[in-house]
């Protein structure tokens, strides 16, 4: 198979090229270098030069390469660089030149030649290269170690596809490998779905300075997710402020506006004195809003222009106050129904909705459920100065429990933790036993209000009851114990998505595309039954 024409773009060796009379042949010259490697076929050189300075030394390169190697071409670009050491300058004139320049990488093989020009074109080649600007890897020319007439010297092509080599593909493995573990807080999560989402947000966190948004129900993780993306990012030097991290919940009224976006002296009643706000704090740093689908119309305006313009006034305020701070806002509520409703700004919602991770609740991840109570325990160990293990026995009906439909687990890891902190408490010797695991199970059940313990069905039956009535005798026993798991979730839930999200978790995985929520209203309308009907039903 014939190969692509290979084509060259680079500066004209202003020092190295520069030679004149016969014994030119007898120094290294890179740009003439190019045509005289046996297994280097250049089909056209791209020869960058100040024509008005240099004009005549590309002439005369473009005879003498056309001596050594008759087929290359050799095409002039007129580059003015008042300063070729300045970065701008320079990365500018390649910008645009690449900018222009009429790549056919389906026809034509590229490679850029950073042998020539100054340190800075160097940089700004690779930059641009990388970046791929300019579709092509680079090529580094070098002399012979003798100047010898006729010796081309050495050439190696660089591919800036870091996954073509071994070595360090091996090592960039290993270090996401050890980021997306610490993103998890070091849990060897199992759950494919979990474990993809969090590759995603590892690249997200490290490319991108956008606002991000994490959903998912309270408990699922989202304070912790935030506090080590903002480690991570400051790790790698992409943050150089604090970490601030704030529940809109707790905001009210002109409390609200002032602890987000500070005050002057007598903005309103008890305001004695000035306040900075807490985006204020955040400059340069990162700002963790959770629940912010209970922030105030009000201040999600001042906050969507602090997100657009990185200024903002303080209350009562004339002047504006900087500051550049990267967001993550977190919340347990459907924000697109909260726009629907007129409860959230409908422009503020699509400027967090770029980047929108979904954090599912342990009931959503059961697989999860044993590498987090190790992760509990460990944490326990850590803060009480004691160690405590399961006995066998007692781990594995703790499992069975946790992993059962009984287990709803409404604080999600939240709950997890404080029963694994009473459990490791009461353990006799440090050493969890099956009695302390029983008594722990039946205090869940309790907290939970879940009477469905025993087996005997209970509250699910008599919702069922309450939603259907007399068509209750018309249900096939198969279809009345289906459709009772199914309402027992969906009472549960906070939305359909989540209860779909639960119920269709095993099946989701293997599809590239997932409605849950619809497939959940299709279900429900074989028995005349809306999500909405039943969460009224059961809250009774």
């Amino acid at each position: 198979m014939r190969s692509k024409p290979l084509v060259v773009i680079g500066f004209i060796g202003t020092v190295l090229d520069a030679a004149d009379g016969p014994g030119r042949w007898e120094r290294w010259r890179p740009t003439v270098a190019l045509g005289m490697f046996e297994d280097l076929l250049v089909s056209r050189v791209e020869l960058l030069l100040d024509e008005r300075r240099y004009a005549k030394l590309a002439e005369r390169i473009r005879a003498d390469l056309g001596q050594v190697s008759p087929e290359t071409e050799v095409r002039l670009h007129d580059t003015f660089l008042a300063d070729p050491w300045d970065f701008e300058q320079v990365f500018a004139a390649l910008h645009e030149f690449a900018r222009r320049y009429p790549f056919d990488s389906e026809r034509e093989d590229y490679l850029v030649h950073i042998s020539t020009g100054t340190h800075v074109a160097q940089i700004c080649w690779f930059l641009l290269t990388e970046a791929r600007f300019f579709p092509a890897r680079l090529l580094q020319t070098s002399p012979p170690p003798k100047q010898r007439v006729g010796d081309a010297g050495k050439y190696t092509i660089i591919d800036l596809d870091l996954a073509r080599y071994d070595r360090i593909a091996q090592r960039f493995a290993r270090e996401r490998d050890d980021t997306n573990s610490f993103l998890k807080s070091g849990i060897a999560t199992r759950s494919p779905t979990f474990n993809r989402m969090i590759e995603q947000i590892e690249r997200v966190a490290v490319r991108s300075k956008a606002p991000m948004l994490l959903l998912g129900p309270t408990g699922a993780g989202k304070s912790m997710l935030a506090r080590n993306l903002f480690e991570l990012k400051q790790s790698r030097h992409s943050l150089k402020g604090r970490f601030v991290e704030v529940n809109c919940a707790t905001l009210r009224g002109d409390g609200a506006g002032s602890a987000l976006f500070g005050h002057v002296r007598g903005a309103f009643t008890g305001a004695q004195g000035e306040r900075a706000g807490l985006l204020k704090s955040a400059d340069g740093g990162l700002l963790f809003l959770d629940e912010i689908g209970e922030l105030g119309l009000d201040e999600q305006a001042m906050l969507l222009r602090a997100i657009e313009d990185k200024r903002f006034p303080p209350l009562g305020g004339d002047r504006e106050v900087s500051s550049d701070f990267q967001l993550i806002a977190g919340t347990n509520r459907d924000l697109a129904e909260a726009v629907a409703q007129g409860r959230f700004r409908e422009d503020l919602y699509a400027r967090l909705n770029l980047w929108t991770f979904y954090l599912p609740g342990l009931k959503e991840r059961s697989e999860d459920i044993e590498p987090n109570l190790d992760f509990e325990l460990e944490r326990y160990a850590r803060q009480q100065s004691e160690r405590v293990t399961f006995n066998r026995e007692a781990r594995e009906r703790y499992l069975r429990f946790a992993m059962s439909v009984d287990a709803t687990w409404p604080g999600n890891f939240r709950d997890l933790g404080a029963s694994v902190t009473r459990m490791a408490t009461l353990a006799p010797q440090g050493r969890i036993t099956v009695e302390v695991v029983d008594e722990e199970t039946r205090r869940l059940g309790r907290i939970w209000g879940n009477s469905r313990r025993g087996g005997n069905g209970g509250d699910d039956d008599a919702l069922l009851e309450t939603l259907l009535g007399d068509r209750v005798a018309d249900l096939d026993r198969f279809d009345r114990v289906q459709l009772v798991e199914v309402l027992r979730v969906c009472a549960a839930s906070r939305s359909a998505s989540e209860a779909g999200r639960t119920l269709f978790q095993a099946s989701r995985e293997k599809r590239s595309s997932t409605n849950d929520a619809d497939r959940l209203r299709k279900y429900l309308k074989r028995f005349e039954l809306e999500f909405a009907q039943i969460r009224e039903a059961a809250r009774g």
